[in-house]
């Protein structure tokens, strides 16, 4: 028996009925060739990874055979780029399943490139083998950063040509599996409400509470707890971006999801010098989705949820709940930035200007952001906290002519946040480092790079080589 088709599946989402979805079928590809598979998710789902083979992966999630459950495209709107989309939907992807891991929370198996759907609107429903890959990298590295992410269980290529005017075409397909912890989103609501239908809405909602906010059940103001709780999440989620230099890109309502998860990553980017105004896509003339502007553009959609929820919840309450997003964003992200200098526990004053002394520093000097990051964890030594002139000395950069004060004002400011430390916390420094600021990120020419030998020879090992630096 094949292991991934005997799981505990459960029809979670089927079960609310087909006001939510659409019954679909999988295309039938001309060729399988597993590509990737995350014998980590195995393990989370229980399985031993020695006992499932390539060919129970490509049974299952490249030629669908046997599958478990109906496939559910999913039906949602969303704002896309400021405007209303009411032809949206899965096009090119479909729920598989809902499986429990370990832990006890419910996940979902999602496809994206597995063929044609009621909300194609044209396309061919496909993803190209890029895509896939790019999707890889970009789970992996953000979850080895800590970032709340979906990630992908399975890549296997599947033999047709295809024509996109950002790739040169033809180019080789794939269909992908995304395991996360739900597809639902913030447009999914947003269709509901363009239907006016409040009852669909409410229903859903307590869907969500029961098997996401399991905790918020049987308390009288659920709805509003639950609000609160996903405004948290999301600006978190969004700290998380920044802190790890990552531009998604693309943050329509439909790429929102109602866990406060990262997901669906297109043109995404992680930064290569801090730039604020940074745009990951090539078609975002007007930088709406720049790095600088995602935690707004985070709180907007926030904001814009509230039309569908105001079947269910007091808007003033609303109102007053996101006031709180700025604040809870702002405690993230300084303390993951703390995070990334080697340093943990309460920021105070001195700290604040250590954070904006370091962002001045990288602005002025366009060093490479995340390198910055590893030659302090790399050359890190205990005596830093005895002379500010010894921090990073060595290493083989300097600021921009002119710029120099801007260097010594850093280095001042860190040894002091260090020199206040006990020697039991000074020894933790090193260890935060390491943990907090990977070695190997993948930037964009690291990326062509693997992809290149890919399209070029069919070489996968440089992929492999780097997925295994970006896991470590």
């Amino acid at each position: 028996m094949n292991p991934l088709l005997s799981l505990n599946y459960e029809p979670a989402l089927a079960d609310l009925g087909n006001d939510y979805y659409d019954d679909v079928v999988a295309e039938d590809f001309p060729r399988h060739t597993l590509r990737w598979r995350n014998d980590d998710i195995l393990a989370q789902l229980g399985l031993d990874p020695a006992n499932v083979s390539d060919a129970n992966f490509v049974e299952a999630f490249g030629q669908f055979s046997g599958h478990p459950q109906p496939l559910l495209a999913l039906r949602y709107h969303g704002y896309q780029f400021g405007n209303y989309n009411p032809g949206l939907g899965d096009g090119r992807g479909f729920l598989y399943g809902q499986v429990r891991g370990l832990d006890g929370e419910l996940y979902d198996f999602g496809t994206k490139g597995s063929g044609r759907t009621p909300y194609s609107r044209g396309g061919d429903g496909m993803l190209t083998l890029k895509g896939g890959v790019r999707e890889v990298l970009a789970a992996e590295s953000l979850h080895r950063m800590g970032v709340k992410t979906s990630r992908c269980l399975s890549v296997v290529e599947t033999g047709l040509d295809l024509w996109r005017g950002d790739e040169p075409s033809p180019t080789r397909s794939s269909v992908m599996v995304r395991f996360s912890r739900s597809h639902i989103r913030f447009g999914t609501f947003d269709r509901l409400h363009y239907l006016k239908r409040p009852d669909l809405t409410r229903r859903l909602l307590d869907h969500v509470i029961t098997v996401y906010y399991p905790h918020l059940v049987g308390q009288e103001n659920k709805y509003l707890s639950f609000y609160q709780e996903l405004i948290d999440r999301v600006a978190d989620l969004a700290a998380q971006w920044m802190a790890a230099g990552f531009c998604h890109a693309v943050l329509n309502t439909d790429n929102m999801s109602i866990t406060g998860e990262s997901f669906d990553y297109g043109p995404f980017a992680f930064l290569p010098t801090y730039q604020p105004d940074f745009t990951a896509a090539y078609f975002d003339y007007a930088g709406r989705y720049s790095y600088e502007n995602q935690p707004g553009i985070c709180k907007l959609n926030l904001e814009i949820l509230q039309k569908p929820l105001v079947a269910v919840l007091n808007q003033g309450d609303m109102d007053e709940a996101l006031e709180a997003f700025d604040d809870r964003y702002a405690q993230t992200y300084q303390n993951l930035m703390w995070q990334k200098l080697g340093l943990t526990g309460e920021i105070n004053d001195q700290g604040l200007k250590l954070l904006n002394a370091t962002l001045e520093l990288l602005d002025s000097t366009q060093i490479g952001y995340h390198q910055f990051f590893r030659l302090i964890t790399e050359r890190w030594a205990d005596k830093w906290h005895q002379d500010f002139n010894l921090i990073i000395s060595d290493a083989d950069w300097l600021p921009v002519e002119g710029k120099e004060s801007i260097k010594n004002l850093w280095q001042q400011l860190y040894q002091q946040s260090i020199g206040s430390l006990t020697p039991e916390q000074l020894s933790l420094v090193g260890e935060t480092l390491t943990k907090t600021n990977p070695a190997t990120v993948p930037l964009r020419p690291l990326i062509e790079e693997v992809w290149e030998s890919i399209a070029q020879e069919d070489n996968w090992q440089p992929f492999y080589d780097l997925v295994a630096e970006l896991r470590r």
